[in-house]
């Protein structure tokens, strides 16, 4: 009983001391400046676990739908490519500033499941977006039936399905007339 007493006490304390040190501001959160290895290494196991244990439970649609994948390529050129690089891609001036480096997706195998969640849900003190709040499940489910294709693309075969990508309409930037009319309104 004494030993457990005394590791809460400790356990405290340690908290309250991190605690402290944030509070005081010393930790650079800025995202040019690495965070140390043994932080970066916590953070990586808490993303991965999280990512795991709430993707779990998805269930996976077709991915092999030629439809699907199509309107994936336009959803990623228009939303992923500055950040996730596209074939023939080596860098992009937004990519040059983040940190951590988003992953070069197409380099290794995807889990579906949790490609999904993080399209969906994004992931916190990243630059990655939580795309659930504009988009609907089926134009997420095409982004990661894309991903899916993208390992061994040349950029001619990219740039090709790209161009025959069906017109994106939650990328259309016109108001529908009820919306112009509010806006005139006011």
């Amino acid at each position: 009983m004494k030993t457990a007493i005394s590791t809460f006490i400790v356990l405290v304390i340690l908290a309250l001391l991190a605690y402290a040190y944030a509070w005081s501001g010393h930790y650079d959160i800025g995202a040019d400046v690495p965070h140390s290895p043994a932080t970066y290494r916590f953070l990586s196991m808490a993303r991965n676990r999280s990512i795991a244990q709430h993707a779990q439970s998805i269930s996976v649609p077709n991915l092999d739908d030629q439809a699907l994948i199509l309107k994936g390529a336009g959803q990623y050129a228009a939303m992923c490519t500055e950040c996730h690089l596209a074939p023939g891609m080596s860098h992009s001036e937004l990519r040059a500033g983040l940190y951590p480096q988003p992953p070069v997706l197409g380099k290794e195998p995807i889990d579906p499941r949790e490609a999904f969640w993080i399209i969906k849900h994004g992931i916190k003190l990243t630059a990655m977006p939580a795309w659930g709040a504009t988009h609907d499940d089926q134009t997420l489910w095409s982004i990661v039936a894309f991903v899916r294709k993208l390992h061994g693309m040349t950029p001619a075969q990219y740039k090709d399905i790209v161009a025959k990508a069906p017109p994106d309409e939650d990328m259309d930037m016109d108001h529908d007339k009820g919306d112009m009319q509010d806006m005139h309104a006011h």
